[in-house]
């Protein structure tokens, strides 16, 4: 065997090895925050480098991550990376419920230059705690924080030491982070270095103090109804860092909730009753006889239109009245009246079908308003007044009346 094949051999070995890189065990506590970040730096030394130095940092890594065996995480595990330039983080709240029972999730590094993939397991040990759970839990909502920048462990500390720094208790820890967008929140614009803003939940061992009830105030709790911010005392002790909106914030003691038992049915073993063999029907059908059916669809519905027509008929053509019986009981007065419209609408029809008539007389002067005497027409019966122009000027005037001027008492002929 060549060198250069020992090489060769030597490297698909270890690139195996690294492959199937050991599994990674975490210990969490049940009732606290968990949380593990992917770093991209650990997976990067199983992707091949890239051909020019100093660029391998830019290749763009995503993760995929799943319960072993199943296509999604468990319901309490969350996972978040903005670009695939970022680091990915797992994090969420384990119950009691998962005590004791190991939880293996898949992890799929995905190098979006090469296609390559890597993949890690991680096994998450959810250990048990007597001081699960807190009984005082508080819940406040940080308006200028993402998810990922709340959960990176410097950030997280400080609201940590804000938050006992105000309650004193003797215990506190971070219960669970949630991002505001799994509540029903906005996507915030992209403008003014905007946040979508995260839930994060505590919890200690000793009651809220003072100042956290200060926002339960009925003066408080009227500004929070109009929309105004309430006046907390120690709101300037997180005000350098985190702006919090104690409208939203959330006191719950667990002493004095009251257990809601949810009685559920009896899921059983899955197996139905044995009903016997199934007898699916015979082949042959019995032929069936439409005609009386049809009868009843068609012939009722018929007879039913042919008698109303009849009705309809004998209304309209045999209880007729006629115009003389019509004529005896209307009064005289009503009938001249109608008779008279009647005449002058024929005359007005007869008088429109005739354009070759002279205007009528009263629309015309009758008597000289100077003389008094009779002004004959303007124009004789016999005159045609269809090529009579718009506007007459004083030579198509055959009889034009002339008002006589008074002279000047000045002025001698």
């Amino acid at each position: 065997m060549t060198a250069a094949a020992v090489a060769v051999w030597l490297g698909t070995v270890v690139t195996i090895l690294s492959r199937s890189h050991g599994d990674r065990n975490v210990y969490p506590s049940a009732g606290v925050l968990f949380v593990h970040v992917l770093e991209r730096e650990h997976f990067k030394g199983e992707f091949p480098p890239y051909p020019k130095s100093g660029d391998a940092s830019n290749d763009p890594i995503t993760f995929n991550t799943n319960l072993m065996g199943y296509p999604d995480r468990p319901g309490w595990l969350r996972y978040i990376q903005r670009t695939p330039y970022g680091d990915g983080v797992l994090y969420g709240s384990p119950t009691a419920e998962h005590v004791g029972r190991p939880t293996v999730i898949e992890i799929t590094a995905y190098n979006r230059r090469t296609f390559e993939t890597a993949r890690h397991n991680l096994v998450i040990n959810i250990m048990a705690t007597e001081e699960f759970p807190l009984p005082y839990q508080a819940e406040f909502y940080i308006k200028n924080m993402n998810v990922e920048e709340m959960l990176a462990s410097e950030v997280l500390g400080d609201f940590l030491g804000a938050v006992k720094n105000v309650w004193q208790p003797e215990r506190l820890n971070a219960i669970n982070i949630t991002s505001a967008l799994d509540r029903g929140g906005r996507v915030p614009l992209p403008i003014n270095n905007l946040k979508e803003g995260v839930y994060v939940m505590v919890g200690a061992d000793v009651p809220f103090s003072s100042c956290l009830r200060e926002v339960e105030s009925p003066h408080n709790q009227l500004r929070c109804s109009q929309e105004m911010e309430p006046v907390i005392s120690c709101d300037k002790k997180f005000r350098a860092q985190f702006h919090i909106d104690w409208c939203k914030i959330s006191l719950v003691d667990i002493n004095k909730v009251v257990p809601v038992y949810i009685t559920r049915p009896d899921p059983g073993t899955g197996i139905l009753p044995d009903f016997g063999e199934y007898n699916p029907p015979s082949e042959s059908l019995k032929s069936r006889d439409y005609f009386s059916d049809f009868l009843v669809t068609m012939a009722i519905p018929s007879a039913v239109a042919l008698v109303l027509f009849f009705i309809l008929g004998y209304i309209m053509c045999c209880r007729r009245e006629g115009v003389e019986k019509r004529n005896m009981q209307t009064s005289d007065i009503q009938l001249v009246h109608h008779s008279a419209i009647q005449k002058s609408t024929k005359e007005l029809r007869s008088m429109s079908k005739n354009r070759e008539i002279s205007w009528p007389l009263s629309t015309l002067p009758v008597f000289n308003p100077v003389s008094g005497e009779v002004v004959p027409p303007i124009h004789p019966d016999n005159y045609e007044t269809t090529s009579m122009p718009l506007m007459q000027t004083q030579s198509n005037l055959q009889n034009q009346i002339t008002i006589p001027q008074p002279r000047p008492s000045g002025f001698q002929v």
